[in-house]
């Protein structure tokens, strides 16, 4: 009997061209559902070798608490991934939130991997009771708490994600982690536990476990938007709402962003012009993630500055022989953290 596959075997630059030269539809979703998976490598094995059939592309974590996952599939196969989904007791009926502005490249292989979170968030889930959360809104009960004057609204993403698009008048930490977010914003709004806090994210799955710990942590009102900015958006547009997200989303794929509104609310990280394009520096020593105008790109070649820019013209031989000896921004800064222009707008290459 053949063993059947449970991982890719092609290599990536490959499978990268097929995805970019496809003509064929994709959708691109995402999901999560919290629940206790008595055997996650077991169950991510069958995932695979089912959702693989499907030609499913994506990142998927498995852990005893539940599943994560961002996907692209065959438009064709949707109805057939919800089918093979919900014929998952636990999966039966999850809400999947579909991408907002897609282009059906957004993966270009299947990755599922067994982790001991879904989210990593450096909580001791023993010391709270994870299953009392804060209240979902949707969309029109969103807007209608945001035109009180108390209410509060926390971006519970990263810098870098928030950078690019936000909610009007939200708190948007500076940090590069979920994990970082959480002690920053319960230090933040210490004083503030009897007002309404509203909290979102992408998707919604780190404000489930964020809003469990505020509430532990005494603050009396807590919601979080259900379905995250994906669903808002979807929401907005489907009832002709006011969208008080403005700019992009970011999406942790080969997107790197979906357009909400046309909004640019942030600047290129070179010379300074307005730009919402996050981009990796294309020397791969570097690959530092930042946000690029198209004017830059060109006179970068793609990179972050003139270093890198110099470095991938060199040889490939002699770029292997440099490279223990050099560093890059990549390797200096955090995801986006490198900023190549003074406040004067002055150009600091690195």
């Amino acid at each position: 009997m053949t063993k059947k596959r449970l991982r890719n075997i092609v290599n990536k630059d490959e499978l990268k061209r097929r995805m970019e030269e496809s003509t064929e539809p994709r959708t691109t979703l995402s999901f999560y559902q919290y629940h206790h998976i008595e055997d996650p490598k077991a169950f991510r094995d069958q995932l695979f070798l089912d959702w693989s059939e499907l030609g499913v592309f994506g990142r998927i974590y498995v852990a005893d608490e539940g599943i994560n996952g961002q996907i692209s599939l065959p438009s064709r196969n949707l109805k057939a991934f919800k089918e093979a989904m919900y014929s998952v007791p636990f999966l039966n009926g999850i809400r999947l939130n579909i991408a907002v502005d897609d282009d059906g490249k957004s993966f270009y292989k299947l990755t599922i991997k067994v982790r001991t979170k879904i989210v990593a968030d450096g909580l001791d889930d023993e010391s709270f009771d994870v299953t009392k959360r804060g209240k979902h809104l949707d969309a029109q009960s969103v807007n209608q708490l945001l035109d009180e004057d108390e209410t509060i609204i926390v971006d519970m993403r990263n810098h870098y994600e928030s950078e690019v698009g936000h909610f009007e008048g939200a708190i948007c930490p500076d940090v590069e982690t979920f994990r970082e977010a959480l002690p920053l914003v319960e230090d933040m709004l210490e004083q503030e536990k009897d007002k309404n806090i509203i909290m979102y994210c992408t998707g919604g799955i780190r404000c489930e476990k964020a809003s469990a710990y505020y509430l532990h942590k005494g603050f009396k009102n807590v919601y979080m938007i259900d379905g995250g900015i994906i669903e808002y958006t979807r929401q907005c547009r489907e009832q002709g709402l006011p969208i008080k997200y403005k700019g992009k989303n970011f999406v942790f794929d080969e997107r790197l962003g979906e357009r909400i509104t046309e909004e640019v609310i942030s600047r290129c990280h070179q010379c300074g012009e307005a730009c919402d394009t996050h981009v990796n520096c294309i020397n791969d020593a570097c690959h530092i993630l930042f946000i690029q105008c198209e004017s830059c790109a060109e006179q970068y070649h793609q990179c972050c500055s003139e270093k890198c820019s110099d470095f991938i013209q060199l040889p490939k031989e002699e770029q292997l022989k440099l490279r223990p000896t050099m560093q890059f921004n990549g390797s200096k800064f955090g995801k986006g953290r490198y900023k190549a222009f003074r406040t004067s707008g002055d150009l600091m290459l690195g």
